[in-house]
């Protein structure tokens, strides 16, 4: 049977995607776009750069920067993606929780904002670079994994559920002690780096030392323009959105886990038996301590 496609990346997500890498011109085209797409789709390139206080070659280039061959494709794109919902992208992904919202809306927006972070993540991830860093992993001498705060706990997920299928790995969230494992990898070892921004410098930093040495580096990231997408070899690129007071909240944590989960799963994949064995024999070892009714 043959795989089912998944969609492409919304729109939308691709706009999230590089606003921090994006000019101030064409950060107020961003904001035009996501604010009212519907409209944007029915006006001419000039009355957007009228509205946005910009130029037509600002227009353009913003076009070029999610992949589009100009304003011709961005509109069909918008008008094709806007007519499948009555509301703005920005209303319509419920992205703010106000102070007068009842905890019931508070519940439906972010079920919204995590199930379109996982919708979007899915779609618009490069599965070959997925491939590439399953089959570095699966092969690596030594894996390191490096985040900080929130992102540490998911690094932390990623090396328990690695140890099971005995393949070993360090999770770092310390700088020093990050540079200081980084400084002694090299060929056929991997790093992994893993930041909501890409500009944690705690984890940027041992990424490229460990890149210098040779290893094998994975930048996991919400903004493919970042610098730490910039650094890594391998870039796995997630596409969350902040929710109020939840800034790489667990909308990202959770596209981080389903991006990590397929490296996981694809790393098992790799030598199947073996990986069997281990969470057998793992599991066995704690069987005695689960409580039995």
């Amino acid at each position: 049977m043959s795989a089912v496609a998944s969609p492409p990346p919304s729109l939308e997500a691709r706009i999230h995607g590089l606003l921090p890498a994006l000019s101030p011109a064409q950060a107020r085209i961003a904001a035009e776009v996501l604010r009212d797409p519907a409209a944007v789709a029915g006006s001419t390139i000039g009355q957007l750069a009228a509205r946005c206080g910009t130029s037509l070659p600002s227009v353009t280039r913003f076009c070029l920067a999610l992949g589009l061959s100009g304003y011709a494709e961005l509109r069909l794109t918008l008008a094709a993606e806007s007519g499948r919902t009555s509301l703005s992208w920005e209303r319509g992904t419920g992205s703010e929780v106000g102070p007068d919202d009842s905890l019931d809306d508070v519940l439906r927006t972010l079920l919204r904002a995590d199930t379109r972070a996982l919708e979007d993540t899915v779609a618009s991830l490069d599965v070959d670079a997925l491939g590439r860093a399953v089959r570095a992993i699966s092969d690596a001498r030594r894996i390191d994994l490096y985040a900080v705060a929130g992102s540490a706990a998911v690094a932390e997920d990623l090396r328990l559920r690695l140890h099971r299928i005995g393949r070993g790995a360090s999770t770092w969230s310390d700088v020093h002690t990050a540079l200081a494992s980084s400084a002694l990898l090299g060929t056929g070892d991997v790093a992994i780096g893993i930041s909501h921004s890409g500009e944690t410098l705690e984890v940027l930093e041992p990424v490229i030392r460990a890149g210098r040495q040779g290893a094998t580096t994975v930048a996991i990231t919400n903004y493919p323009r970042s610098p730490l997408a910039r650094a890594a070899e391998i870039v796995l690129v997630t596409a969350a959105r902040d929710v109020t007071f939840r800034t790489g909240g667990l909308s990202g944590r959770h596209a981080q886990m389903i991006v990590l989960d397929a490296l996981y799963l694809g790393v098992a994949q790799r030598d199947y038996p073996s990986a069997e064995r281990a969470f057998d024999a793992t599991a066995d070892a704690v069987a005695d301590h689960r409580r039995r009714s």
